[in-house]
């Protein structure tokens, strides 16, 4: 039996806009593997987006969202499967990647708030990819480190708002590992997203 067709939308979180590095070759492998297996993709440079930071409560909730912005909501309202890629920095995701995030899943379009309980979420029936590459071996950021901004980004962002389930691919020794190794690591990638998984 066939797998089905899915719409996936790849967020590349990588605050360098030239398109050289890791995260970008990572984003290309899995909409690679993704296209030839006949899946919908559309694909995001968060770092080419233009968009500041929010500043206040009142923004967050009320204000009016860039046009960047908006047009990101609506590729996230039609995509049933989220690929986020980022490098690790100070052991978490760099900060235009959260500020797009800030920006893009607010009240009224990612979730609603109730007189009590947790909020309604409005992005249920997607699910996600969490990519992370670091310099430091993937054992010692998810057992000794606790993997803290990687576990923030997946329940208190994605699932928070309906993102399920969320799995991760953790990518260390960056710098360190053989050009086998890591041309290895991204022929995982583009399998991942030959499967959209």
């Amino acid at each position: 039996m066939a797998a089905a067709k899915r719409n996936i939308l790849i967020l590349n979180g990588h605050p360098d806009t030239n398109g050289k590095g890791l995260c970008h070759g990572l984003a290309d492998a899995y909409a690679d593997g993704a296209l030839k297996s006949g899946h919908s993709v559309k694909r995001i440079d968060v770092a080419g987006l233009d968009f500041g930071f929010l500043h206040s409560q009142a923004e967050f909730e009320k204000g009016k969202a860039p046009a960047a912005i908006v047009a990101a909501q609506e590729q996230i309202r039609a995509a049933n499967h989220l690929v986020v890629i980022f490098p690790l920095w100070l052991g978490d995701m760099p900060a235009v990647l959260k500020a797009f995030f800030e920006q893009t899943l607010r009240p009224g379009f990612a979730f609603d708030y109730r007189p009590s309980g947790f909020p309604i979420k409005h992005l249920e029936g997607r699910s996600a990819r969490v990519i992370v590459t670091m310099g430091m071996p993937a054992l010692v950021y998810r057992w000794y480190f606790g993997a803290h901004g990687l576990k923030n980004l997946k329940r208190n962002i994605l699932r928070f708002v309906g993102f399920a389930p969320v799995r991760d691919t953790i990518i260390g020794g960056v710098g360190t590992a053989s050009r086998k190794t890591m041309e290895r690591r991204v022929e995982e990638v583009r399998a991942l997203g030959r499967h959209a998984s």
